[in-house]
């Protein structure tokens, strides 16, 4: 199972459905997509994506138990839980150009885990494809706690940013 994970942010991230959609259908994707959505409103062209909208921590987190590959978002806090799961994680900012973000620091983060090898980052929902292929002989870097330095040097670039 490949779960999708769009954090609660309140802005919509239609473009990473549409584009996950889009593979399902040229068979890219075959198995079964399960979607976190959020705030995300989107009705899935294909029987084999579940969406919910919102979930407990305790449904969160089984889910990602069970995922195979995790699809997230670029924020730090679906990345982290991913990774400390064990799992391999494609990551995908949502970016200001498109309403989905107030500024564009889901660049930075995502691309701060890809150049640690931590996971497969995307600067664009049109890599997706590439990256599922890859996901399969992806070995990620274990995540290492002594990151929170930077990650907590990124949250406070973010905070000022807004």
């Amino acid at each position: 199972m490949i779960f999708v994970m769009l954090g609660t942010q309140n802005n919509s991230f239609r473009r990473l459905l549409e584009e996950i959609d889009k593979l399902i259908d040229k068979k890219i994707i075959n198995e079964e997509v399960l979607v976190q959505a959020g705030y995300t409103q989107y009705g899935a062209k294909n029987d084999s994506m579940k969406i919910v909208d919102f979930i407990s921590r305790e449904e969160l987190d089984a889910f990602e138990q069970k995922a195979n590959i995790i699809i997230t978002h670029g924020g730090v806090g679906s990345i982290i839980t991913s990774l400390e799961k064990g799992k391999k994680v494609i990551a995908v900012p949502r970016l200001h150009e498109y309403g989905e973000h107030v500024n564009n620091h889901q660049l930075e983060i995502v691309e701060k885990f890809h150049q640690n090898g931590n996971i497969i980052g995307l600067q664009s929902v049109s890599e997706l494809e590439e990256a599922i292929k890859k996901v399969k002989d992806f070995k990620p870097k274990p995540y290492i706690e002594n990151n929170r330095k930077i990650l907590g040097m990124i949250e406070n670039f973010i905070d000022n940013v807004k």
